[in-house]
């Protein structure tokens, strides 16, 4: 059991019987009494985002997860198949379990499989990913000046703002916990 002061973002937690991944976890007082413990929860099965109050001193239990590297391998209609590094075994998640991460699979990359019980329920991803460039707006000289950035779409499909000087082609960094520009690869 966690106190859901201690409550992270990034952390999995066991909520009405269902897994959850803590998405936001902020504290709020109010006067002379208790505080409450406002979270954003994001059900690990069905993709689906509530959010709940808890009161301060509570405590919940939280889930019992194994993390096994794994390789990503492809993409099949709504399935992403990846295999594990140590064994070699290949484990297909669907797109509601991937969620977001789908904008930063690429080919080959590793990733840490997450699993409950024997079953793989999501992927962590790395702090940063290299992505290509494949659309965007040309640029001009003179448009570092400004300051800002230009709109660009990714070998993803993920859409970001990139510095004046991206071209497309470039390969770059990009935050997977922003979804932003870092810098060049």
């Amino acid at each position: 059991m966690i106190e859901v002061g201690d409550l992270k973002k990034g952390m999995f937690i066991i909520y009405d019987g269902e897994i959850y991944r803590v998405l936001e976890a902020s504290k709020h007082f109010m006067g002379r009494g208790s505080g409450l413990i406002r979270t954003k929860l994001k059900n690990v099965k069905t993709g689906l985002v509530r959010e709940v109050n808890f009161p301060s001193g509570d405590k919940v239990p939280e889930a019992e997860l194994s993390f096994r590297k794994a390789q990503y391998l492809y993409r099949d209609g709504d399935h992403y198949y990846f295999m594990t590094l140590d064994d070699y075994e290949q484990y297909a998640l669907s797109e509601e379990e991937i969620g977001d991460a789908k904008y930063y699979l690429v080919e080959n990359m590793e990733v840490d499989l997450v699993f409950h019980e024997g079953t793989p329920i999501g992927i962590e991803l790395p702090t940063t990913v290299e992505l290509t460039v494949v659309e965007t707006e040309p640029s001009f000289k003179g448009d570092t000046v400004s300051g800002g950035g230009k709109p660009a779409v990714l070998e993803t499909g993920l859409k970001i703002t990139v510095p004046y000087f991206i071209e497309v082609g470039d390969k770059i960094k990009v935050d997977t916990r922003t979804g932003e520009y870092v810098g060049r690869a």
